[in-house]
């Protein structure tokens, strides 16, 4: 019997082989770890949502970043968690110096130099006393163009703070334009912008509010885009680029890696991809329940990230990936 001639499982018969032919990997320079800063806390204060993950002290924040960077992760993305009596209609504790998410940066910076790309959300929603993105307007709805006003305040104190790039999240329409003539116009020609390009409303966000201590009330959908849609990320994408994107981002990712394949293909920049605090919370809930296996599903959903286009992943799971990679026990 000679048939059948090609078998593909040949390509499949020993881990090494498997190894040999794979056609994409995960590498610790490719992932980028968000993490928590919390004023007017004294230890690492968990999150219950998100086991495993915390909201930091200055001082924990230094010592975990130090160990994601030893470990070789290419990124740090910080947000800020203001007590909640620093909040205001405008949050303007985002752009003031000693501001929790700039005493974080500064931090970083100083301790990690230019070892790391250490990135800022440049969002209001952690600052303001009503949880939205941006300033409201009369009818309480997100005046677009009165919130650039503050983005581009708040970006250039994260680049006065040491941020090496900024990741403006809102989904205000314009903000890329904005922040880049705030930052040029401050000195800030070198400090780069990963634009938040196609970021949709999701319940896969809802353990994020807890972390970050959101005021929300309702929801974003009159300015994050719409699950239904998949062409209009392409038009987002074309206008980030006209305004100066340097990096572009798909977030969710694990919910949208049509999109992201999109993005990818047609991006003549690197593209990122968020796996959101909702995706990690489901794969450590069904491990922690003996319905998966943790390590394989984290693995495989890094991997589905990377296959779908993105360059770059930012995950909570980024200092034990990377950990993996340098054991060689990926």
């Amino acid at each position: 019997m000679t048939f059948p001639h090609v078998r593909p499982r040949r390509l499949r018969i020993t881990p090494a082989v498997r190894r040999l032919v794979a056609e994409v990997s995960v590498e610790p320079r490719q992932l980028v770890l968000p993490m928590f800063v919390r004023d007017g806390i004294d230890a690492p204060a968990p999150i219950s949502s998100m086991p495993g993950v915390v909201q930091h002290t200055v001082d924990s924040l230094r010592a975990a970043a130090d160990e994601a960077v030893r470990a070789g992760v290419g990124g740090i993305m910080l947000f800020g968690v203001p007590d909640d009596a620093d909040k205001d209609d405008e949050g303007s504790v985002a752009w003031q110096p000693d501001g929790v998410l700039n005493r974080g940066l500064r931090a970083l910076r100083e301790d990690l130099g230019d070892t790391t790309v250490i990135m800022a959300d440049t969002c209001l929603d952690e600052f303001t006393a009503h949880g939205h993105c941006g300033v409201l307007d009369g009818a309480g709805r997100v005046d677009n163009d009165a919130t650039l006003e503050r983005y581009a305040l708040m970006a250039v104190a994260q680049a006065d703070a040491g941020a090496h790039m900024l990741g403006p999240s809102g989904m205000m329409d314009g903000q890329i334009g904005v922040i880049r003539s705030a930052l040029d116009s401050a000195g800030h020609q070198d400090v780069s912008i990963l634009a938040y390009t196609a970021k949709y409303a999701s319940p896969f966000y809802g353990p994020f509010r807890e972390a970050v201590g959101s005021s929300l009330v309702g929801d974003r959908r009159t300015y994050q885009q719409d699950a239904a849609n998949r062409r209009e990320s392409l038009r987002e994408l074309e206008l980030d680029l006209a305004e100066g994107a340097d990096l572009v981002m798909v977030k969710p990712a694990m919910s949208y890696l049509d999109v992201l394949a999109d993005v990818a293909a047609a991006s003549p920049v690197p593209v990122a991809a968020y796996q959101i605090s909702g995706e990690y919370s489901m794969i450590t809930a069904a491990a922690q329940n003996g319905w998966i296996d943790r390590d394989a599903a984290i693995r495989e959903s890094l991997l589905s990230i990377r296959r779908a286009g993105a360059d770059i992943v930012l995950t909570y799971w980024a200092t034990e990936a990377a950990q993996w990679s340098k054991r060689g026990t990926w």
